[in-house]
């Protein structure tokens, strides 16, 4: 009798321990992704949340991984596209493996058997074949159960992890993301320029309809209010009015405020006497005390707190009436938001500063309700500090440094008027320089639109006035 052939158990058993070792590797292979997922959703939230503060703590570590750090900080939109490049390569794994282990662990026939029920029991569903069902609810089972590992575990585990370790997190993941950075440096250009053609589509798009807008508003207003009152002085004053609070949200500090060269401040090394003789030639209720030069301001001095020292000796010792509570603001900031920080602050006079730190002007309460209600005169301002001086219905002489804003404002005109062709300019000195390029002759004329400018008087470092001649259907707007 010959012995059995026990040969296939061989082989089954080699194929049951194949069969396992790839379950264990899926299962394996799943996790890591996993954990790469979550490191590079938790890298997109650490790198994007450092605030000043946390590079210069990085900046003091000097360690291979910091100077990593801050070589990433230059190119955030590289290192975005990068994560997010990386991010979907990881997740197309996992979605693939999860359907490759879910078709082994469960056979075909399971879901074929399935949709059958379910066509059994639902006879209306029977105008999809059973085969078609089967393939669908394998496709959701999948599906959920990827997405429901790619949320918790990708993506909102981490990301609530990197928020409060954003900066251990940055820096243990400074060399992978460097080294992605060049394994995916093609696709990275690639997606980096294409976002930024679309940006620039965009962002041409909503100015464009924000004009629109604004023109709309405009001309609703002038149609409503003009209209009600007939022409009336006090129906324009209110056209006026309600023209400079729709544009009031987009203001900046810096259209409103007061140059450096134009602001009267103290150096605080002067004498009593010296000051008394500052206060009484300007006026002014608050003025601003430096060390050295006006980009070290100390604080502000309010003549109030003078009224008890009128009678000291220049030896007096007036720096300690100082106050040190001073209120910066950039230029760029938004002067609706600016109103609030006053009203919080309790303040009635900010400096502003530009991105380096150095002083650029200083700007008031008044000059934020100025743009409102146009411009405030009280008992003490006198006629010759006027901005400008009125030839006839189109001709008005403006000082070089008189703002855009509040030229458009004498005039009239939508703040908006010289938008296309200002440039950086703020002035409108600077509007002629921006569309020059260089200085100009005296008497030189210059086309602006419709509008017309000429170099009445200039120095050797600055335009001193300009006459500013308007179209004759100007005038005859303002007639009609």
């Amino acid at each position: 009798m010959e012995p059995p052939d026990l040969s296939y158990l061989f082989f089954d058993g080699m194929l049951l321990m194949s069969t396992g070792m790839q379950f264990v590797l899926g299962f394996s292979g799943i996790l890591l992704l996993l954990i790469l997922s979550g490191l590079i959703s938790g890298s997109e939230v650490a790198y994007f949340s450092l605030t000043a503060n946390d590079y210069e703590e990085v900046e003091a570590l000097e360690s291979k991984a910091s100077k990593i750090v801050l070589a990433l900080k230059e190119f955030p939109r590289r290192l975005l596209a990068t994560i997010l490049i990386t991010n979907n390569f990881i997740n197309i794994a996992i979605v693939l493996i999860s359907e490759w282990l879910l078709g082994q662990l469960l056979p075909e026939s399971l879901f074929t058997g399935w949709a059958e029920s379910l066509t059994d029991s639902w006879p209306m569903l029977d105008f999809i074949s059973p085969q078609k069902w089967a393939t669908g609810i394998k496709f959701s089972i999948t599906v959920i159960g990827v997405t429901f590992l790619l949320v918790l575990f990708g993506e909102v585990a981490p990301k609530v992890y990197a928020r409060y370790n954003k900066l251990r997190l940055a820096l243990a993941m400074a060399r992978p993301l460097h080294f992605l950075l060049g394994i995916f440096r093609p696709f990275s250009f690639l997606l980096v320029n294409g976002a930024a053609v679309v940006e620039r589509r965009l962002v041409n798009h909503s100015q464009d309809a924000a004009a629109a807008s604004q023109q709309d508003i405009d001309e609703a207003i002038d149609l409503t209010v003009s209209h009600d009152d007939d022409g009336e002085e006090g129906g324009l004053q209110d056209v006026d009015i309600l023209k400079r609070i729709v544009q009031f949200a987009n203001v900046t500090v810096r259209q409103i405020m007061r140059s450096r060269v134009d602001v009267v401040a103290v150096e605080q090394g002067i004498n009593y006497h010296e000051l008394l003789a500052v206060i009484r030639e300007h006026g002014y209720s608050r003025i601003p005390v430096f060390s050295e030069d006006f980009d070290k301001v100390q604080g502000l001095l309010y003549v109030k707190d003078l009224l008890g020292h009128r009678q000291e000796e220049e030896t007096f010792d007036w720096q300690k009436l100082v106050r040190e509570e001073v209120l910066y603001v950039p230029e760029n900031k938004k002067i609706s938001d600016l109103l609030k920080d006053f009203q919080q602050q309790k303040m009635h006079m900010a400096i502003v500063v530009d991105e380096y730190g150095g002083t650029e002007g200083i700007v008031t309460l008044e000059d934020v309700l100025e743009e409102v209600i146009g411009d405030i005169q009280d008992e003490f301002d006198e006629d010759d500090n006027l901005i400008y001086e009125q030839i006839d219905d189109l001709n008005y002489v403006f000082d070089g440094k008189t703002l855009l804003n509040d030229v458009c404002r004498v005039l009239s005109l939508p703040t908006n008027t010289f938008d296309e062709e200002k440039g950086d300019a703020e002035s409108l000195a600077g509007l002629l320089l921006e569309i020059l390029g260089q200085f100009p002759e005296p008497e030189r004329e210059v086309e602006c639109g419709k509008y017309r400018f000429k170099v009445m008087s200039l120095s050797k470092r600055r335009i001193e006035e300009i006459l500013i001649t308007l179209p004759e259907e100007e005038e005859e707007k303002e007639k009609g």
